[in-house]
């Protein structure tokens, strides 16, 4: 063996001795590496896209491990109309709608920060969505949810509009509510006179008395879109108020 082929065999034996050391070895030929098995940090780059039409105060308020979001947004703080848009964190590019725009119905005389039993306007914040119910079968959600013929309503609405059917699905918002029960459940840990009961249910046609009405094809799709594992929020009030 010349000098030459005897030095270029030492040289290789030196390379793949390094090689081995940093666990390339162990790869197939022709296969990538593996990705590292650590969870991807939640966006935080420049191209990160956040929650439009949210300010730092609400984004604030938004827990930092949620990645879905309702967006519930009304015009100004006298609308009981409002749009509806379901966003999702994606791990690089952030904030995604992946459903709506909807119209939605909110409280008849608006919203307040300071919500209180009968005074017909939707309380402002972010708040927890994490039980579902209904008078009708569970359609395919993810959420725990309760079918029971006390999901019952009749008479009319402030329109005269009918009611009949507007409890056929429900989502529970954790407004002054245990959350992990039943929407039906009445305990108020805030006390009676902060009102309760706020739902995300079935349009009827007509303003609510505080809750959030979608038509009925609106709530099936939100409901089989909703996932627990991603700790859903719902992030409702005027537009002036979520831009703080």
């Amino acid at each position: 063996m010349n000098v030459r082929k005897a030095l270029a065999l030492v040289i290789g034996a030196v390379m793949c001795t390094g090689l081995l050391g940093t666990g390339c070895a162990s790869r197939t030929p022709g296969t990538p590496h593996a990705p590292p098995a650590s969870p991807r940090p939640a966006p935080t780059g420049p191209t990160a896209r956040p929650l439009p039409g949210l300010g730092p105060t609400v984004r604030a308020r938004m827990p930092a491990a949620t990645g879905q979001a309702l967006v519930v947004r009304g015009a100004t703080a006298e609308a009981n109309r409002a749009q509806v848009v379901l966003y999702e964190r994606h791990p690089v590019r952030g904030w995604q709608a992946v459903a709506g725009p909807w119209s939605a119905h909110t409280g008849l005389r608006g919203w307040t920060s300071d919500h209180s039993a009968g005074d017909l306007r939707t309380p402002i914040g972010v708040f927890g969505i994490s039980d579902a119910g209904g008078r009708l079968p569970d359609p395919g959600t993810r959420l725990p949810y309760d079918q029971d013929p006390e999901f019952s309503l009749s008479g009319t609405g402030h329109l005269g509009e009918d009611l009949e059917g507007s409890f056929d699905y429900v989502i529970a918002v954790d407004y002054n509510r245990v959350p992990g029960t039943t929407p039906l459940d009445k305990t108020r840990p805030l006390g009676e006179d902060k009102g309760g009961g706020v739902w995300i249910h079935v349009d009827h046609g007509g303003p609510t008395n505080a809750c959030v009405s979608l038509d009925e094809e609106h709530m099936r799709a939100l409901l089989r879109a909703l996932d627990p594992d991603r700790q859903p929020v719902v992030v409702m009030g005027p537009a002036s108020a979520l831009a703080q």
